[in-house]
């Protein structure tokens, strides 16, 4: 049974499983988001040193993208995916038991290492089950499963948290380990790695050699797509109670609201790909986050910050939602499972040192400014980048790279 004519069962099964591993994903990282000033407190810390704690996660995510990606190339998408998702839960319930700053730093930095591995497998195995016809919305749906991430952990914060502790926050966390058992149960491997399986971890080796200069170009346009999504994410709850004076129970509201942008956004921008194609639509999203940046900075009551924040973050998220039909369709066939999720975490490396950027800044210009000049300078620079992408939109997996003139 080929990719592009899969069972519709068979191809929402796939895309399930990776919208789900993402969407657990993302709530264990952004649990401490919402928790920087308990933890600090807790541990006896600074707020720097807790966000510090979000860079080294995101620091280490590319060592989990590159051994998990390298795996799914050599032994198929499945079981290196039911290992990452078993690998991140686990740590995540050990981060609930820590008992000091230094064991929890070392425990998050091993969940950066599972936290890297989930997306490149996830996307892959879903992109190759989708049909080309229905791969906008199939990415917009799984990369609207980091926005699921981000609105389940401010519920938490603000049911679970008041109510049962931090620590609890982290247990649930291991939950998904869950998922592994529908994984084996439910979801087919992947026709398109059938066709293009290696013989050896050096095949997938020259394959990425191979690809040298565009995978450089995809690292740095993740690069730039990073500092825009965790440069308008991490820090914005801080913001909110610094800044505005709000209660935890406030900010997890508005971070509800405008994660719900965020998925709408997502899903149709994903959906838009499919008619004006991966660049045109990101283009779009782009713009759109541009003009919302005054309302989500400089907005001066409640309503007027959650409809920029909401604004925004349908714009960050909408240009997002392209981003795994489009890494896919750009990536070699011998190396989708390791070029699509090792460039999106090399980005995640070269970007980690923006929140702590963005934080520094604030004491120079302000907590309003430091994030507003700082996403400026960065959505300008990814009109840029995008404008002289690539793009092979639809393209087929199942063909050899050389008939479907791949450069």
């Amino acid at each position: 049974m080929s990719a592009e004519s899969a069972s519709p069962r068979a191809s929402a099964h796939a895309v399930t499983a990776a919208f789900l591993g993402w969407t657990l994903d993302a709530f264990d990282f952004f649990v401490v988001v919402f928790l920087l000033d308990v933890l600090a407190h807790e541990f006896g810390v600074t707020k720097a040193a807790m966000v510090a704690t979000l860079t080294v996660t995101l620091a280490l995510r590319p060592i989990g993208a590159f051994v998990f990606g390298l795996l799914a190339d050599r032994y198929g998408r499945r079981r290196p995916l039911m290992a990452n998702i078993i690998f991140f839960s686990v740590v995540e319930l050990l981060c609930g038991f820590a008992p000091n700053y230094s064991v929890f730093l070392a425990l998050r930095a091993l969940y950066g290492i599972g936290m890297g591995g989930e997306w490149g497998v996830g996307a892959s195995l879903a992109m190759e089950h989708a049909s080309p016809r229905w791969r906008g919305i199939f990415s917009g749906f799984l990369q609207s499963g980091y926005s699921v991430g981000y609105l389940l952990a401010a519920l938490a914060s603000w049911i679970i948290l008041p109510h049962l502790g931090w620590r609890a926050m982290f247990w649930i966390g291991g939950a998904p380990a869950l998922l592994a058992l529908y994984v084996r149960s439910s979801v087919p491997e992947s026709e398109a790695w059938r066709r293009h399986r290696t013989t050896s971890l050096g095949q997938v080796l020259r394959a990425l050699a191979g690809h040298g200069p565009r995978f450089a170009f995809l690292v740095t346009l993740m690069t730039f797509m990073m500092f825009l999504s965790h440069g308008t994410q991490d820090l914005y709850p801080d913001f909110l109670k610094s800044e505005h004076g709000m209660t935890a129970g406030a900010v997890a509201r508005v971070a509800v609201f405008y994660n719900l942008g965020a998925i709408i956004g997502a899903i149709a921008f994903g959906q838009f790909s499919q008619r004006m194609g991966r660049r045109g639509s990101m283009l779009t999203a782009f713009g759109l986050s541009l003009l919302a940046i005054p309302l989500w900075a400089g907005g001066g009551s409640l309503l007027t910050l959650t409809i920029g924040a909401c604004l925004l973050q349908m714009g960050v998220q909408g240009a997002w939602g392209i981003v795994p039909a489009h890494l896919n369709e750009l990536a070699p066939d011998r190396a989708r499972g390791l070029v699509p999720g090792f460039a999106y975490q090399l980005g995640v490396l070269i970007a980690a040192p923006g929140n702590s950027l963005q934080f520094a800044l604030r004491d120079r210009v302000g907590y309003a400014w430091a994030l507003a000049g700082f996403e400026i300078v960065v959505i300008l620079t990814l009109v840029g980048l995008v404008s002289l992408s690539a793009e092979q939109h639809g393209r087929s997996f199942l063909e050899s790279e050389d008939r479907e003139g791949f450069q």
